[in-house]
């Protein structure tokens, strides 16, 4: 342990103060707040009502979503020729979307799962809201295939069925592949999310004042009691079902970047998209996070103290890192292309660089590698609306990148004469529109009837706050 005594003499006292101050882990929870006090700063989200600038960006997000079902109808009705799809073009901004919905998805949990695994304190204010994300974000993904299919009331034929069905699916189908891997993660990441909030759900139920809140609220948590035993066996399945999360993670990114690098299109016969995928999903993950938390904790003031500047300087620290990591891989698949003497590979990037959809190549390369490098500065990293509006800025270059990965590999294929430009229509923008204010919707939702925040984990911050104190105070040392 640090302290001023063990420091060279001949430095000053303020210099001493400043080694100390630079080199001591900054708390977690700030302003010496106890465990009552995050009690309520965090159920009092769900039990008071709602803040006008809440009501107001869910009238935004319930509008937004609403152009899902209107173009849902429009779409059922008419056919699938309202979308942008022609030949070669078919997979537009239906499957790209897809994709980018499944890799924040993938995040959530991932992040979550691994900062469990890997005991990192910070992850107990931002797990929550992560583990929300993904499901939500899950959600929003399955409607474009589902509706890609063309005859949506035959989507049972991608789920399991009895044989005596005498229906046979096609295991050689990527979709069919999506559909298990995909269906399986959501599985196990609603499990995740909601036995961790089995303990907050209770502290839920033990304020309740209104008998039907009181008695949903002892169903949802099982009836705990938070006996020794129970604490035993949640701390025990929480960890496991951590462990089955983070491998299937890795497995369902794997399987969807598969789809792309089996095939023999150049642009996607690429050995490095597992990789990318899941480099590039905890990227726009922690993006996405950010984008949620920090408007957040700026709604309810009280949260700064449990969302502090060292948690938004650590997801920058990550999108930074995961950020330049994913710009290795753009690097390297330019790089193989011209390496390979294959006039075919060279030419997609040619194509993606200089070709009509050149804006959205420099989108993507600008906004994913360019722009976190602005993270290196620690000035930029402690101020939260710049990360903010970074955040936002990932997100877009990672829909680019997913824009270019679909459309430029496949407007462009080995033969000339059937080159076609694919541009989406409203049906194809109202449809991602209508995601995204889905998605924003029901997190907001989530945060009038959840716990937002851990309340269980940011108190166990609390204790080991308090532990340190007093071995301080006994003069003992302690490694936190």
């Amino acid at each position: 342990m640090i302290s001023k005594s063990t420091l060279p003499s001949q430095l000053s006292q303020k210099q001493k103060e400043l080694i100390i101050q630079e080199l001591e882990r900054p708390l977690l929870v700030l302003n010496d707040r106890n465990y009552g006090w995050i009690t309520d700063a965090v159920c009092s989200i769900v039990e008071k009502p709602a803040k006008l600038p809440w009501w107001i960006a869910f009238i935004i997000a319930f509008i937004l979503s609403l152009f899902l079902p209107i173009t849902i109808v429009y779409f059922i009705s008419t056919g699938l020729g309202v979308w942008g799809l022609n030949s070669p073009v078919f997979w537009g901004l239906a499957i790209l979307n897809f994709v980018f919905w499944i890799e924040i998805g993938h995040a959530g949990t991932l992040i979550s799962a691994i900062l469990l695994l890997t005991r990192q304190k910070w992850r107990n204010s931002v797990n929550r809201a992560a583990e929300a994300m993904t499901i939500f974000s899950v959600l929003c993904a399955a409607v474009f295939p589902l509706f890609h299919i063309g005859r949506q009331w035959m989507f049972w034929y991608l789920v399991p069925v009895p044989e005596s069905y005498a229906i046979w699916q096609n295991f050689r189908a990527a979709l069919l592949w999506d559909e298990f891997a995909v269906g399986t993660y959501f599985t196990v990441s609603c499990l995740f999310w909601y036995f961790g909030l089995i303990p907050d759900i209770a502290v839920l139920r033990d304020r309740a004042q209104k008998r039907w809140k009181k008695r949903l609220y002892h169903v949802l948590c099982w009836g705990w009691s938070g006996s020794a035993a129970e604490w035993h066996n949640y701390e025990l399945g929480y960890l496991c079902l951590g462990g089955i999360a983070t491998v299937l993670v890795v497995s369902v990114a794997s399987v969807v970047s598969t789809d792309f690098a089996t095939t023999i299109l150049p642009g996607w016969h690429e050995t490095i998209f597992p990789p990318d995928f899941i480099t590039g999903a905890i990227f726009s993950g922690f993006a996405m996070i950010a984008t949620l938390l920090i408007p957040l904790r700026a709604l309810y003031p009280q949260l700064k103290d449990l969302i502090t500047p060292k948690h938004i300087d650590n997801m920058a620290r990550i999108m930074l890192a995961t950020g330049t990591m994913v710009g290795y891989s753009y690097l390297i698949e330019l790089f193989t292309s011209w390496y390979s003497a294959n006039n075919y590979e060279r030419y997609v990037f040619w194509n993606r660089i200089f070709g009509p959809y050149r804006i959205a190549y420099f989108l993507m390369f600008g906004f994913n590698v360019l722009l976190p490098q602005l993270f290196w500065f620690k000035r930029i990293r402690l101020n939260p609306w710049i990360v903010f509006i970074l955040s936002i800025m990932i997100n877009v270059g990672m829909w680019a990148e997913r824009f270019v990965i679909v459309v430029t590999a496949l407007s462009r294929d080995f033969l000339p004469g059937s080159w076609r430009m694919y541009y989406p229509t409203w049906v194809d923008i109202g449809l991602f529109v209508g995601t995204v204010g889905f998605f924003f919707m029901l997190f907001l939702l989530f945060t009038r009837f959840f716990p937002v925040i851990a309340i269980s984990e940011v108190k166990t911050l609390v204790y080991e706050r308090e532990r340190r104190n007093n071995s301080s105070n006994e003069g003992k040392t302690y490694e936190g």
